[in-house]
């Protein structure tokens, strides 16, 4: 009959009036003790004391080494956080209901944007696997009884202890380390994306309100010609078709202000979106869509690719094979098993000290499929590394030529094709007010510049668009000024 009891860990007072139970433990906390063993025989204190000192110094001198290895946990995980830094900003202030800016719709979706909140816990979690990978194995401890007599019994109690060989526990901490840095470097990169999509929602926003208020610039001019047209009715200077086809046209401006006005509801819902929050609690976002991104220089943003969050998250995926091939060619060398023990012989009344080692021999398992598995996973991490590479350069390349191609519509736009379309609307409108002009040759010309307004606008949007693209490529920011 066997019975298991929960001790203490690192306790070890020997009292000789005390029970074995009392002072022998092992590393997990349980102990095995036989029910036909008398444990208050006073021969018996004599017996087991001395492999309880030693248990008691093995446990010591695991905690100092735990305490001053190089490669602890404790000495390890500052150095990496000094390389990699993926601490959330400090929340902002709410916004409030009536409009919110960039900087505040960032904050925010930092704060609070679910997806990124269980990037953090995985960084969390995964740095918790280098103190478990730090661990070292627990030892053991056996109790064997021979012959149920006492008169013949024969009692044997030992210690056995593993001993890691090879580099087993650097590297599994080093493969730890590169997994946190995996996820660190995934945290950041998840920044990157959700800031670029905090941007893009905003000026989708912006655009929005910009288009709603064009909108209701042209239903005012068309209002305008339907007054116009309504007085030269009643002049009788025109046919009352013409003031019929007025009124169409406003009609028409007028469900396109509804559409506009639910597209920019959308853009609000999706804009709060980024944040966790069901619906928007801002009525507008402050902004000026008139300040285009600078260009800026394509070689130097080449030259950031190397520190870009893709660029180093495959970097590091190879390093963290790399680390895994390591480990599973340390579990090629086989761990030593140290014994330690008495032995209690009653027939002849003596204690015999017990001294064992015991070593696998790898005939048949030397982990050489592990060894092979985590060799092709490192060429395959090599080979993505380079598609990754690739592959953001020619994000990069398509987002500044982008970038260029908006800058230069929108230049075009505002200096030129807008004021050219303004002046003739002007024209054409006192032109007709005289007589000199058909009510058709207002509406072509309104239109023009409704259209004109309207590609300007989406070209400002674009570049805004491109430059965001470049920042979450390249991990920085492009600098903005003012239209020259």
């Amino acid at each position: 009959m066997t019975t298991n009891k929960m001790l203490p860990r690192k306790r070890f007072i020997p009292v000789p009036d005390r029970s074995l139970k009392q002072i022998f433990f092992s590393a997990s906390g349980r102990l095995t003790e036989s029910a036909a063993l008398d444990f208050r025989e006073p021969l018996m204190h004599k017996f087991f004391l001395p492999l309880g000192l030693a248990v008691l110094a093995c446990q010591l001198s695991f905690a100092q080494d735990a305490r001053h290895s190089p490669d602890a946990p404790e000495s390890v995980l500052p150095h990496t956080q000094q390389r990699i830094n993926y601490t959330l900003p400090p929340p902002d202030i709410k916004a409030g209901g009536a409009s919110l800016s960039l900087e505040q719709a960032i904050a925010r979706a930092f704060r609070s944007n679910p997806e990124l909140a269980a990037a953090g816990r995985e960084v969390e979690a995964v740095t918790a696997s280098i103190q478990q990978a730090a661990a070292r194995p627990n030892p053991e401890i056996s109790t064997l009884l021979e012959d149920t007599r006492k008169e013949n019994r024969t009692t044997t109690v030992q210690l056995n202890q593993a001993i890691e060989l090879g580099g087993k526990r650097h590297a599994r901490i080093t493969a730890a380390e590169k997994a946190r840095d995996a996820a660190q470097v995934d945290l950041l990169a998840k920044r990157a994306d959700l800031q670029a999509a905090v941007v893009a929602a905003y000026f989708a926003v912006l655009e929005g309100q910009e288009n709603l208020q064009l909108l209701q610039s042209s239903l005012q001019l068309a209002q305008r010609a339907s007054a116009i047209t309504a007085k030269r009715v009643a002049s009788g200077k025109v046919a009352p078709i013409e003031e019929t086809k007025a009124r169409v046209a406003e009609a028409g401006i007028r469900v396109e202000l509804q559409q506009a006005q639910g597209t920019l509801d959308i853009e609000r819902r999706r804009l709060a979106a980024t944040w966790g929050a069901g619906a928007p609690d801002f009525t507008a976002v402050d902004g000026e869509i008139n300040a285009l991104p600078a260009l800026p220089d394509l070689v130097a943003l080449q030259a950031r690719l190397p520190n870009a969050p893709g660029f180093v998250r495959a970097r590091i995926e190879v390093e963290r094979r790399q680390a895994m091939l390591r480990l599973e060619r340390s579990r090629r060398i086989p761990d030593v098993t140290v014994s330690i023990g008495s032995k209690r012989a009653e027939e002849i009344g003596r204690n015999q000290m017990i001294v064992g080692l015991s070593i696998p021999l790898p005939l048949f398992d030397r982990n050489q499929g592990n060894v092979l598995e985590a060799l092709r996973r490192t060429d395959k991490a090599r080979d993505e590394q380079r598609s990754a590479e690739l592959r953001i350069s020619g994000e990069l390349a398509n987002a500044y030529q982008r970038l260029q191609l908006a800058q230069q519509q929108a230049a075009a736009l505002q200096w030129e094709i807008l004021p050219a379309a303004q002046q003739t609307y002007d024209i054409t409108t006192k032109g007709f007010e005289l007589g000199k002009f058909s009510f058709l040759e207002v509406l072509d010309a309104q239109r023009v510049l409704f259209q004109a307004k309207s590609q300007a606008l989406r070209a400002l949007a674009e570049t805004h668009r491109a430059a965001t693209e470049i920042e979450r490529v390249v991990g920085t920011s492009p600098s903005t000024d003012s239209p020259q």
